[in-house]
Order: C-alpha cells, then structure tokens, then sequence
C-alpha cells in the first residue's frame, strides 16, 4: 500500500490490512495494567544529593521517571501543544506539502516510522523538526500556522535547558562530575517529534509505535494529559504510563546506556491508540553530535573486566538505526563486546 497521511479527516471504520499486526505481535490491551510506582521526582526540591540519588535508582531500576517542578513554563507548555494541535488540524492537502519520506530530511510530516522498509504500518502521523541550533534550522519550519515558529522554538529553548540539567543530575549519579556526560555527547543536536495518533477503529490489532528504545541520549515526553497511550517494558510487562499533571516523562536513551557500561538502561516502550480519541504527544530528543565518540568513562568499567560496548561514534549508530525496523532485535545489540 501506497503510505499517506491517515489524519486527513477519513473516519476509518475499519482498520485498513496494512495495518494489522499478526496475531503474535498484537498489543494485547486487555492483559496491560497501570504501573504503580512511576518515580515521580521534584526538581524543585532543595536537597540536591536526595534529587540525584532519586534519578539513580529511576534510571538503574525503570529506565525512565517523570519529573515535576522542571522549571519549562507553563504558558510554553500549552502554547506548544495548542499550535501542535492547530497544525495537525490543516486540510489534509496543506499538510502534504510537508510530506516526505526520507529519514534525513531535517524538517518532515511523514507517517508510520520507516514506511520504505516495514512491512506493517504504525497508526501514526508525526511532523519531526531538528531544533538545535534554531537559527540553521527554524527557518525551514512551517509557517502555518502563523505562531507555530515563535511557539516552538521557545519551547525548544526551555526543554534544552531541562535536558542539560539532567545530564548534570545523571552525570553526578554515577559518581561523574557533573559535566562528563555532556562532554561525551558533544555539541548535542536536538530534534522533535510531534505525534499525532487518531482514533483507530481497531486498536487491539496496531500499534501506534511498537516496542523500541530511543537512539539518543534522552528523551523528554510531553503526555497528552486526557488520553493515556504510552506504555513500558517492566519485568517482561507491558504497563500503562497513565499521564501527570505538569510533567515531564524521562526516557533514557541508547547513547546513555552505553556510556552508563550497561549500569542505566534504555528502557523499552510502545504507543498504543484509542478507538474513541485522538492523542497527541511531544517527544524532545538530545542526540550526541554525530563525530561523539561513545564510551564509559574509566571509573564504570566493572572490575577491570573494560567496557561492555565496542566505542563508536553517533553517525554510525544512527545510520545503523534508520537501516532498521524500529521492532527488530535492539540496535545497540550490534555494537556490544563480544566476550
């Protein structure tokens, strides 16, 4: 089947046959249950040593925490989601300007993940934007509507700032100084994706992403508040992220786990879809530079018995990403020691 936008105002009543998953990779919603213990952590809170060893055990045990208090405002907060949702309601044929396929592209409306090479589709649109920096890429973004650049980009000025400020926190929980991270990853670029998912006739059959973990250092997620859809690997469970008020979820990357020696885990986590509602989310990524070289410091190397993942670079991770199907056996997989 031909890929096309499935936000361009067509009620499906059923879901088309290039969606349908086989029956053994099907979602199974009904076994999935709401996670309990989210770390929920405030970075308001003055006791700096509390907040990093709160941030240690979240990335050691889950993979990801949410955060409160992180110091993006509010206003840029509703504004980004208000133009995010102004853009995805242009007519379908506006949108289709923006239309591309190609992963390389730095601004794009496209759908699915990777619709050249999959062989089952993803109920998903998303407009992906590069962000960093803003002044070589912003211009390229679009221009209706008319506030979507203004509200953007400061918005990807506020979450680059929250982003730094876990790294540091990060850093500092794995017994670093607090800038060793960030000296890894190098002059970190920073992209976007706004996810639209829209009501989908059969959500127990697709996915709106299936399973994956994220090629870059960290993800920052803005969860639609009313309707929940993001879901996480835990003990072998599949278990629903339900969304926080004024929060921030924190994924943990790829290019995390393996300078973290394995110690801090990129965690695995689906968008499922809703028969009823449309949901959108945000999701903001710190990527290292593409000549980073990436490797564990020497203090987390364990026992003298060196590094669990072979160094590599950012561009080549990348490229071996984008190669991929985003369910396939996890990419980082490819560049680990062999014993």
């Amino acid at each position: 089947m031909e890929a096309k936008l499935i936000s361009g105002g067509t009620r499906f009543t059923t879901l088309p046959r290039s969606y349908v998953r086989p029956e053994s990779e099907r979602p199974r919603l009904s076994d999935v249950s709401a996670f309990e213990h989210v770390p929920i952590i405030d970075l308001g809170c003055h006791d700096r040593s509390r907040v990093i060893r709160q941030i240690g055990d979240a990335c050691r045990l889950y993979g990801f925490f949410q955060v409160i208090n992180h110091g993006v405002s509010t206003e840029a907060v509703e504004r980004m989601q208000e133009v995010a949702a102004e853009f995805f309601r242009l007519p379908v044929e506006e949108k289709m300007k923006l239309y591309s396929e190609d992963p390389t592209k730095t601004m794009r409306l496209s759908t699915s993940f990777n619709v050249t090479k999959e062989k089952v589709h993803n109920w998903r649109d998303y407009l992906r934007l590069h962000c960093h920096p803003l002044d070589k890429y912003m211009e390229d973004w679009p221009s209706n509507p008319p506030t979507f650049k203004e509200f953007v980009s400061n918005y990807c000025r506020q979450v680059r700032g929250l982003g730094y400020r876990l790294e540091e926190l990060i850093s500092e929980s794995l017994g670093l100084e607090k800038d060793t991270i960030r000296n890894i990853l190098g002059e970190q670029g920073q992209h976007m994706a706004v996810n639209f998912y829209p009501p989908c006739p059969e959500p127990e059959l697709t996915y709106g992403l299936p399973g994956h973990t994220d090629p870059n250092a960290l993800t920052i997620l803005l969860q639609d508040l009313h309707v929940a859809g993001l879901q996480v690997l835990q003990d072998g469970k599949w278990v629903a992220i339900n969304p926080h008020p004024n929060a921030f979820v924190i994924n943990i990357g790829d290019q995390l786990q393996a300078p973290s020696n394995g110690r801090y885990k990129s965690v695995w986590h689906r968008a499922v879809v809703n028969i009823d509602k449309p949901r959108m989310s945000i999701a903001s990524f710190l990527c290292p530079s593409n000549d980073a070289m990436i490797s564990s410091p020497a203090s987390l190397l364990d026992d003298g018995r060196g590094p669990n993942y072979r160094d590599f670079t950012y561009a080549e991770y990348y490229k071996k990403f984008w190669s991929r199907n985003l369910d396939q056996e996890h990419c980082l997989e490819i560049f680990k020691k062999q014993a």
